[in-house]
């Protein structure tokens, strides 16, 4: 029997508590809140979880007195162990996954995704009792981990949010594009991002480019949606270039990239150009 308690009872914390409560051997021993006295925390568990935010972590257990057969693991994808101060025993355990609610969250964590582990065994432990996927990311590679989730989660879902603004204008609801958004994320994760690629920038369809870039200028009170869609041709004519982004399908077809692209050049943001040149 593996006995733990949470302190932060946010959506994390309660998200993990509801997964991980009666799973295998593990068994709760309730959560602590802000205005909890956490001293005590370490104290007649076998494993201390500290869900708060990021930037209160190191503080919350620097105030935990260590007990060394208690293990004290964070949930933070960009954090190291440093973090966890004296602590004998650390770990760390992040959820590619976003967790929204805790009733949402606790089926996601239990879903079968991918946890990024660190440090003690019992963090990987977890990550199985969950029936989870298990990579371990050391402290020197945890920045680039999240900013690739970053990328994945948050900056996937800003660039859905331009295409409900952009759809609005014309008076089109974001569901419309609903189908589109799923299918060319299941493209890009079963064939690769770069055969999944279509659409005028991968093609080297200049004038589409183009056209789009005027309607965009030309939208009332919507002036950064263009350096927005900029950055985003820049980023789509790199990817069905570069051989380096074939991905598990190998090659793209030749009518994927197009034929010979005249030598033009996309603004992107701020004074920054990204030459299209084949």
């Amino acid at each position: 029997m593996t006995t733990f308690r949470i302190i932060g009872p946010g959506r994390a914390g309660r998200s993990l508590l509801t997964a991980l409560d009666g799973v295998g051997d593990f068994v709760s021993r309730g959560t602590l809140g802000r205005h909890d006295c956490v001293v005590d925390a370490a104290q007649g568990v076998d494993l201390l979880v500290i869900a708060t935010p990021d930037d209160h972590v190191a503080r919350v257990a620097s105030m935990v007195r260590p007990v060394p057969t208690t293990t004290v693991i964070h949930l933070s994808g960009s954090l190291g162990l440093d973090v966890l101060g004296d602590h004998l025993r650390r770990g760390s355990l992040h959820p590619l996954m976003p967790l929204p609610n805790p009733v949402i969250g606790a089926d996601r964590l239990a879903s079968g995704i991918t946890f990024a582990v660190a440090g003690d065994p019992v963090a990987g432990r977890v990550a199985e009792a969950l029936g989870g996927r298990v990579v371990e990311v050391e402290d020197g590679s945890r920045t680039t981990y999240h900013a690739a989730a970053t990328i994945a989660a948050n900056h996937l879902v800003a660039l859905i949010g331009q295409v409900e603004r952009v759809a609005a204008t014309i008076g089109l609801p974001l569901e419309a594009f609903a189908g589109l958004l799923h299918a060319a994320t299941d493209d890009a994760l079963t064939l690769g991002p770069r055969r999944a690629l279509t659409g005028p920038a991968a093609r080297g369809d200049w004038d589409t480019v183009e056209a789009h870039r005027a309607a965009l200028a030309g939208m009332a009170g919507h002036r950064n949606e263009l350096a927005a869609y900029d950055a985003m041709v820049g980023l789509a004519r790199r990817l069905s270039l570069d051989p380096a982004t074939t991905g598990r399908g190998g090659a793209p077809d030749a009518d994927a990239v197009g034929g010979v692209i005249a030598p033009t050049s996309v603004p992107v943001a701020g004074d920054t150009t990204v030459e299209q040149v084949a």
